[in-house]
């Protein structure tokens, strides 16, 4: 069950108005195709492993807890092409011995990440776990490509896991994913190269087909109506594709619908626990909501579950 929350963003801001002076853009251009005002960058020699670690921390004091038995972070971005990230998070955050790995499906990861850990559980590996999912995306975009520069923004999230009751408050229900490699083309980096190509239009209809077939599975597998739903929280990849799934899914735009992609931007593994954490903290998700999770991303991959939002404070940091 869910037990901890933590969120960290790097305190550069780039707004659309500086984003306009670099790119043939408009303030206006990018609010109307993303729904995005600002995200946050990192600066020079700020990795994916320090955004992590310090998302950990804030989670581990959210749960009150010290120590957890395992570690799994999610990212597109990791510090090294070889090891993982996770064995460094763990040991800056003096978790040495622990099991900790990464885990890779883009804008899904933390859905794969969160699956994972319930599976730990479920499995009796580890009674508690951290799961983070964290990026520094401004480090793989092409300075010249307007909609990605406009789409995309760094930070991370974590929350922590702890064996419970399936009845309890904070209990994820069935975690379910999906992938289709037949489409990995669409969301890349391609052999090679160093930056990320998206085919925006064809990710489009995906994102939306895939989300809200998988939602609504979870939705169904969890006992619940669609109606009961109180609070969707989907990756905030740009608004038009939040706002297009939470359509099909009979989800009225409101309090409903959970959003920050307005001051973050895509932060991609990142974006469910900011997202989360975010809306914790200001009251727009409290103790009793039925709460929706769904994401996807390229694999083409995606993933969703439920949740009853348990009482618990998150903890969140800029620097």
């Amino acid at each position: 069950m869910l037990c901890g929350l933590g969120a960290f963003l790097p305190g550069r801001i780039l707004t659309n108005s500086t984003l306009a002076e670099q790119l043939d853009t408009t303030d206006a251009w990018i609010c109307e195709h993303t729904g995005i005002r600002a995200r946050h960058r990192v600066g020079p020699g700020t990795s994916t492993g320090d955004l992590a670690t310090a998302a950990a921390g804030l989670a581990l004091a959210s749960a009150g807890a010290t120590g957890v038995d395992a570690l799994v972070v999610g990212t597109t971005t990791p510090d090294r092409g070889c090891p993982a990230t996770a064995p460094d998070v763990a040991a800056r955050l003096g978790l040495v011995g622990i099991a900790a790995f990464d885990v890779s499906a883009v804008c899904a990861s933390f859905l794969y990440a969160l699956g994972t850990a319930a599976g730990l559980i479920a499995a009796g590996t580890a009674r508690r776990v951290l799961v983070v999912g964290a990026e520094t995306f401004s480090g793989i975009l092409d300075p010249a490509d307007r909609l990605a520069q406009a789409l995309f923004g760094d930070g991370a999230g974590a929350a922590v896991l702890r064996a419970g009751e399936p009845g309890e408050p904070g209990a994820l229900g069935p975690v379910l994913l999906g992938s289709d490699g037949r489409h990995r083309d669409l969301i890349t980096i391609p052999v090679g190269e160093r930056y990320f190509r998206m085919r925006g239009a064809d990710t489009f209809r995906h994102a939306v087909v895939r989300t809200s077939a998988v939602a609504k599975d979870a939705v169904r597998l969890a006992g619940w109506q669609l109606a009961e739903v109180d609070r969707f929280a989907a990756h905030q990849a740009n608004a038009r594709i939040t706002a297009a799934v939470a359509d099909l899914l009979g989800i009225p735009a409101g309090e409903r619908r959970l959003a920050n992609i307005d001051l973050v931007g895509n932060t991609a593994a990142a974006s469910v626990p900011l997202l989360l954490a975010h809306c914790a903290a200001d009251g727009r998700l409290r103790a009793g909501h039925r709460t929706l999770l769904a994401a996807f991303g390229g694999g083409l991959a995606w993933g969703a579950t439920t949740l009853v939002w348990p009482e618990l404070t998150a903890h969140i940091a800029t620097a």
